[in-house]
């Protein structure tokens, strides 16, 4: 910061989106970041939500400051989960540090604020997907909760169990899931489904993840739709309109012999493709379930309601968003690591700071905002367009 040798003041806010009970910093990284020699500030219940009280960060070596402006004006830097409101960083003193999710391709107004502010603003999101920055890597993290909450929702709103059961009565036949998607969230729901006992086909525009799903005990849908791949940053790239025409008409049979149906297609910064169109959901028989991890964002889904669960010609499509909020102590653990391995990889020992250092292999793709100016290409890029 200014290479004065005090140590930095770092706070860390209460959430207050509605619904939700993550936190960003567990006591337990709360008495790392202290150990560090930083001066750790909380707000008054921020842990609760998941079962800490604030007696933890206080033992921790965190004290407690009661009202959010001077928490916020007096910070040199600021980890909390979720972006601001934009009043909040006029509370922000220049020259301050932020990370947070900030979804930047979409929060423009966020980031001019975050700009004319002065704010160093650092997106949880933009984490350059190395093996490096695994460690610090929010998305991944959260989206493997994500998977495994997927299943378990869609487990407890079939009609049906997973596993096949031989009994007595007579054998009931293992549930069938089709995962589409085979990231992080997908592997997760693969192998999730797969522990339940149900029999698992999935498909990814990535034929280099086939070994991964086969690995699981799935079966991997082969689909040729031409040159796809992925990006240098390990995300599927986005499929021509052709492509994704292709991809559904494939997976019509599938899903329409499928229980239960999970999408986890994302593209990074842009609406997700719709894979699961009306006629297929009708397609499907009474009691199946279909759950969209995309619905927030628009959705794979057509008739996906975001944060909603809603019925279709008899079948149950789940589009709640923040899925890993579902395990909320678990998410907050995961997320408060990744804050921490971020924060420790930049700290300087000496002088007790938090060091942007733009010559960093991780650093600077996940700086939106530094010194009064846009100095992420990509995003300056989309702001200077007027996406």
């Amino acid at each position: 910061m200014t290479g004065e040798q005090t140590a930095m003041r770092i706070a860390i806010p209460k959430e207050t989106h509605p619904g939700e009970n993550r936190v960003p910093i567990t006591p337990d990284v709360a008495k790392k970041l202290c150990r560090m020699g930083a001066e750790l500030t909380i707000e008054p219940g921020l842990g609760l939500s998941v079962g800490y009280a604030d007696e933890q960060y206080t033992e921790a070596g965190a004290s407690v400051v009661g009202d959010r402006s001077s928490l916020f004006g007096s910070a040199d830097l600021l980890l909390r989960l979720r972006k601001p409101e934009l009043q909040e960083i006029a509370l922000m003193k220049r020259g301050c540090i932020h990370i947070s999710y900030l979804d930047p391709f979409n929060e423009h107004a966020l980031v001019h604020a975050f700009k004319d502010a002065g704010v160093t603003a650092i997106s949880m999101e933009m984490i350059p997907r190395t093996t490096r920055s695994q460690k610090m890597d929010a998305l991944s993290s959260q989206a493997n909760l994500a998977g495994y909450v997927m299943v378990i929702l869609a487990a407890s709103h079939l009609p049906r169990i997973f596993p096949m059961m031989m009994t007595p009565a007579g054998t009931l036949k293992p549930a069938n899931v089709f995962v589409i998607g085979a990231g992080v969230a997908g592997l997760q729901a693969i192998a999730t489904a797969k522990r339940l006992g149900a029999k698992v086909t999935a498909f990814d525009t990535r034929p280099v993840v086939a070994e991964q799903v086969q690995s699981l005990g799935a079966k991997f849908l082969e689909i040729d739709l031409g040159e796809t791949g992925e990006t240098a940053g390990g995300y599927a790239r986005e499929l021509t309109p052709e492509q994704v025409e292709m991809q559904r008409q494939a997976q019509k049979d599938v899903i329409a012999r499928s229980d239960v149906v999970i999408t986890t297609a994302q593209v990074f910064g842009r609406k997700p493709p719709v894979l699961v169109t009306r006629d297929m959901v009708e397609g499907m028989a009474p009691g199946s379930v279909i759950v969209d991890m995309a619905a927030e964002t628009g959705g794979n889904v057509e008739g996906s309601v975001p944060n909603e669960i809603v019925q279709h010609a008899g079948v149950t499509i789940i589009g709640k968003g923040n899925l890993a909020g579902e395990v909320a102590r678990d998410a907050s653990q995961m997320y408060s690591a990744n804050l921490f391995n971020l924060v420790e990889d930049n700290w300087d020992e000496e002088s007790k700071q938090f060091v942007v250092d733009f010559e960093d292999d991780i650093l600077p793709g996940c700086i939106i905002t530094h010194g009064g100016e846009v100095v992420n290409e990509t995003i300056k890029q989309i702001l200077e367009g007027g996406a």
